[in-house]
Protein backbone atom coordinates (compact mmCIF):
# COMPACT_ATOMS: atom_id res chain seq x y z
CA UNK A 1 0.00 0.00 0.00
CA UNK A 2 1.04 3.48 -0.51
CA UNK A 3 0.74 5.97 2.36
CA UNK A 4 2.01 9.09 0.34
CA UNK A 5 -1.02 10.30 -0.68
CA UNK A 6 -2.68 9.74 2.80
CA UNK A 7 0.22 11.88 4.28
CA UNK A 8 0.37 14.57 2.41
CA UNK A 9 -3.00 14.76 2.52
CA UNK A 10 -3.44 14.89 6.41
CA UNK A 11 -0.19 17.23 6.84
CA UNK A 12 -2.24 19.73 3.94
CA UNK A 13 -5.12 19.91 6.24
CA UNK A 14 -3.02 20.36 9.33
CA UNK A 15 -0.90 23.51 7.60
CA UNK A 16 -3.81 24.86 6.63
CA UNK A 17 -5.64 24.92 9.83
CA UNK A 18 -2.51 25.72 11.45
CA UNK A 19 -2.10 28.95 9.49
CA UNK A 20 -5.78 30.14 9.96
CA UNK A 21 -5.05 31.00 13.26
CA UNK A 22 -1.54 32.22 13.08
CA UNK A 23 -2.83 34.86 10.57
CA UNK A 24 -5.68 35.86 13.21
CA UNK A 25 -3.38 35.91 16.05
CA UNK A 26 -0.23 38.14 13.74
CA UNK A 27 -3.15 40.57 12.39
CA UNK A 28 -4.25 41.36 16.03
CA UNK A 29 -0.93 41.56 17.72
CA UNK A 30 0.82 43.56 14.93
CA UNK A 31 -1.29 44.34 12.10
CA UNK A 32 -0.06 44.17 8.33
CA UNK A 33 3.50 44.67 8.65
CA UNK A 34 4.77 41.48 9.47
CA UNK A 35 3.81 39.96 6.03
CA UNK A 36 7.52 39.91 5.46
CA UNK A 37 7.67 37.56 7.58
CA UNK A 38 5.24 34.75 6.03
CA UNK A 39 7.26 35.73 2.48
CA UNK A 40 10.46 34.39 4.29
CA UNK A 41 8.82 31.10 5.70
CA UNK A 42 7.63 30.65 2.23
CA UNK A 43 11.14 31.01 0.35
CA UNK A 44 12.79 28.98 2.84
CA UNK A 45 10.01 26.22 2.72
CA UNK A 46 10.58 26.29 -1.51
CA UNK A 47 14.26 25.87 -0.61
CA UNK A 48 13.48 23.08 1.78
CA UNK A 49 11.22 21.66 -0.86
CA UNK A 50 14.11 21.86 -3.95
CA UNK A 51 16.23 20.33 -1.78
CA UNK A 52 14.69 17.18 -0.47
CA UNK A 53 14.90 13.96 -2.20
CA UNK A 54 11.86 12.66 -0.59
CA UNK A 55 8.77 12.99 -2.30
CA UNK A 56 6.50 13.14 0.23
CA UNK A 57 9.06 15.80 2.19
CA UNK A 58 9.61 18.08 -0.54
CA UNK A 59 5.66 18.14 -1.12
CA UNK A 60 5.14 19.04 2.19
CA UNK A 61 7.09 21.86 2.35
CA UNK A 62 5.59 23.22 -1.09
CA UNK A 63 2.27 22.93 0.54
CA UNK A 64 4.12 25.19 3.81
CA UNK A 65 5.63 27.84 1.15
CA UNK A 66 2.23 28.29 -0.68
CA UNK A 67 0.26 28.24 2.54
CA UNK A 68 2.89 31.01 3.42
CA UNK A 69 2.35 32.92 0.76
CA UNK A 70 -1.41 32.75 0.74
CA UNK A 71 -1.10 34.24 4.55
CA UNK A 72 0.46 37.09 3.20
CA UNK A 73 -3.13 38.02 1.24
CA UNK A 74 -5.25 36.32 3.99
CA UNK A 75 -3.40 38.85 6.66
CA UNK A 76 -4.57 41.97 4.71
CA UNK A 77 -7.83 40.01 4.32
CA UNK A 78 -7.83 39.84 8.01
CA UNK A 79 -7.89 43.63 8.45
CA UNK A 80 -10.82 44.35 6.21
CA UNK A 81 -12.62 41.82 8.58
CA UNK A 82 -11.72 43.21 11.35
CA UNK A 83 -12.76 46.82 10.17
CA UNK A 84 -16.03 45.12 9.47
CA UNK A 85 -16.57 43.75 12.77
CA UNK A 86 -16.28 40.06 12.31
CA UNK A 87 -13.08 39.90 14.44
CA UNK A 88 -12.10 41.79 17.49
CA UNK A 89 -9.86 44.98 17.33
CA UNK A 90 -6.94 45.14 19.35
CA UNK A 91 -7.41 47.89 21.72
CA UNK A 92 -3.85 49.11 21.85
CA UNK A 93 -3.76 49.52 17.81
CA UNK A 94 -7.15 50.98 17.34
CA UNK A 95 -5.33 53.81 15.02
CA UNK A 96 -4.67 51.30 12.70
CA UNK A 97 -7.87 50.65 11.68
Amino acid sequence: MNYSGIIIGLATFLIIGICHPIVIKAEYHHGTKCWWIFALVGALAICLSLLFKNFVASTIFGVIAFSAFWSIIELFEQKKRVKKGWFPKNPKREKNY
